[in-house]
C-alpha cells in the first residue's frame, strides 16, 4: 500500500467504492487521513461499511462541509456528459477533485530515498489501444533482465494498493483517458503514448477532449522521456510539441507504419523487423515474427514501445530480445488459444472498438471473424479495408443484424450465440486459417465485461473435439 501524504488529520470524500476507490480509502487512513466513503451502490456501501469506514452521500447538503478533497473513481463522470452530482457539489465549493492516480504521484516518492542507490522510477502508458499489452510487455522484459518490477493502474492493482519504491525497483502503470483526465499530479519518469483512435467520446466531449485527456500525462508533469507513437497526427502534434526540434532525444518516436531515421532517437518496425535509430544510424534490430505472444502490426507497435521504454531504463538490446523470445501476451489480447487441424484459435475480446478489430483482423492473412455484441457509434463500417482478410464472419450478440448489413459481399452467418459461432467457424474452417474473436463491441448485452466473453470463448475453443 501507497499511504497517502498531505492530509493527515483531515477529512476526505471518496466517490465510488470499486477497486480503486477502496483502495484510495485505505491509503487515505494509512496514511493519517480521515475517509468520508460513498457508493451508489448498496453492497459496495455495506462493504466499505464493515471494513469501519464512515459511509455518508456526499452529494447531500452539508455533507462536504470541512472536507480537504474529494477523490473520485475513473468510471464516475465528472465533466460530461454530466458531473455526478457530488462532483457538482465539490466543483460549486471549490473543494479540489482528485483521483487515486494524483494520490499516488503525490505520495510515492518519500525521504527513505535519499538512502537508496538507484531511485525507484515510474512508467506511465496511455493510448486507445495496446496500453494492457505494452505495459504487460515492459514489465516483463524488465523482470527477465532481473530488475524488480510492478504494475498497476488500470491493469491488475490499483494505484494505491502497490508496493512503495524499493531501491532500483520500477513501477509499470497502465493509465486510461479517465484516470489521466482528473488527476492533480502526473509526474512518471517516462511516459507512453501509443495510438488515438476514437473511442469514450462522450466521456470526453469529443475527439478533442480525449486527445487533451491523455494529452495531460506529458503536459502537465514533464518526463524525463517521451514515448510517442506517431502513426496518427495527434501523435505527431505531441512529440513536435514535445521535442526541441527533431535532435532532441528526449522525446522517441516509434512507429509500425514507416521508417523513422531522421531523429535523435526512434524506434520502428517495419515487414516484422524492428529496428532501433539513434542520430541517423541503425544501433540494434530484431525478428518480432515468430513471436507468439506479439502477432500483427499492432502488436509490433507495442513491442516498439515497450523497447522504447526499457532502453530508456538502460536496458541492452540483447537483453531486451532474449525477454521478447518469452513473452506469451496476455489473455484477452491477440492471445493464441490452440492449434486444431491447422487451424489457430485467437482470443482478442478486448477489441472493443472497430480500431482494435481492425489491427487484429489485419494480423491474419485468413480468418473465420467472430463478431458482435453491444455496437459502438458507426458500426463496423470503418473496416472495409481489411474485410480482404475475413473468409467469412460470424455475427453474435445485439449488433448481429446491423453488422450484418454493413459487411456487403463479404460472407457471414448470424449466430446469435457465441457457442454457436464456435462451432460454426470451426466446422467450417480449413487447414491455415485463423478462428479470430474480435467483437469491434463492448460486450454488456451478454456478459459482464469483455474478461467473461473471451473466457466462455476460451472454454468453447478448449471443448472442441482433437
Amino acid at each position: 500500500m501507497i499511504p497517502v501524504r498531505g492530509f493527515q488529520g483531515e477529512r476526505v470524500a471518496v466517490l465510488g467504492l470499486g477497486r480503486s476507490g477502496l483502495a484510495a480509502a485505505r491509503a487515505l487512513a494509512a496514511g493519517g487521513a480521515t475517509p468520508l466513503v460513498w457508493d451508489d451502490g448498496a453492497e459496495a456501501r455495506e462493504k466499505a461499511a464493515a471494513e469501519g469506514f464512515d459511509v455518508a452521500d456526499p452529494a447531500r447538503p452539508g455533507a462536504l462541509d470541512g472536507v480537504a478533497a474529494l477523490v473520485v473513481s475513473p468510471g464516475i463522470p465528472h465533466l460530461y456528459p454530466a458531473p455526478h452530482p457530488a462532483i457538482a457539489a465539490a466543483l460549486d465549493l471549490g473543494i479540489p477533485v482528485d483521483n487515486d492516480v494524483g494520490l499516488f504521484f503525490r505520495s510515492f516518492a518519500t525521504p527513505e530515498w535519499e538512502r537508496m542507490d538507484r531511485v525507484p522510477k515510474v512508467v506511465a502508458v496511455t493510448g486507445s489501444n495496446g496500453k494492457s499489452t505494452t505495459t504487460a510487455l515492459i514489465a516483463h522484459l524488465l523482470a527477465a533482465a532481473g530488475r524488480p518490477v510492478q504494475t498497476g493502474g488500470n491493469i491488475g492493482r490499483g494505484v494505491l494498493d502497490l508496493d512503495p519504491g524499493a531501491d532500483g525497483s520500477v513501477t509499470v502503470l497502465e493509465l486510461s483517458s479517465y484516470q489521466t483526465d482528473l488527476a492533480r499530479a502526473l509526474t512518471p519518469d517516462i511516459a507512453v503514448f501509443t495510438n488515438l483512435s476514437p473511442d469514450h467520446l462522450d466521456r470526453h466531449g469529443g475527439m478533442g477532449g480525449y486527445f487533451a485527456a491523455k494529452r495531460r500525462l506529458f503536459a502537465e508533469g514533464g518526463p524525463d522521456r517521451a514515448v510517442i507513437g506517431v502513426d496518427e497526427a495527434e501523435g505527431r502534434f505531441l512529440a513536435d510539441q514535445l521535442g526541441q526540434g527533431p535532435a532532441d532525444d528526449r522525446v522517441i518516436r516509434i512507429s509500425a507504419a514507416r521508417k523513422l531515421g531522421d531523429f535523435g532517437w526512434s524506434v520502428f518496425a517495419r515487414k516484422g523487423f524492428l529496428a532501433e535509430w539513434r542520430k541517423g544510424r541503425q544501433i540494434a534490430a530484431v525478428d518480432l515474427r515468430g513471436i507468439a505472444g506479439l502477432p500483427g502490426a499492432h502488436n509490433h507497435q507495442n513491442a516498439c514501445a515497450a523497447w522504447a521504454a526499457v532502453r530508456a531504463l538502460g536496458l541492452a538490446p540483447r537483453e531486451i530480445e532474449a525477454g521478447l523470445a518469452t513473452f506469451t501476451g496476455l489473455p484477452h489480447r491477440s492471445q493464441h488459444l490452440r492449434d486444431r487441424g491447422g487451424v489457430a484459435f485467437v482470443n482478442d475480446s478486448k477489441a472493443t472498438n472497430v480500431d482494435a478489430a481492425g489491427r487484429a483482423l489485419a494480423a491474419f492473412p485468413k480468418v473465420r471473424w467472430i463478431a458482435g455484441g453491444l455496437g459502438k457509434e458507426g458500426g463496423i463500417a470503418a473496416l472495409a479495408p481489411v474485410l480482404g482478410h475475413v473468409v467469412k464472419a460470424y455475427l453474435i450478440g445485439h449488433s448481429a443484424r446491423d453488422f450484418a448489413l454493413q459487411l456487403g459481399q463479404t460472407p457471414h452467418e448470424i449466430c446469435e450465440t457465441m457457442a454457436r459461432a464456435v462451432a460454426r467457424a470451426a466446422a467450417e474452417a480449413e487447414p491455415g486459417e485463423t478462428v479470430l474473436l474480435a467483437p469491434a463491441a463492448a460486450s454488456f448485452d451478454q456478459y459482464p465485461d469483455f474478461e467473461r466473453r473471451g473466457e466462455d470463448f476460451a472454454r468453447l475453443v478448449a471443448d472442441l473435439p482433437d
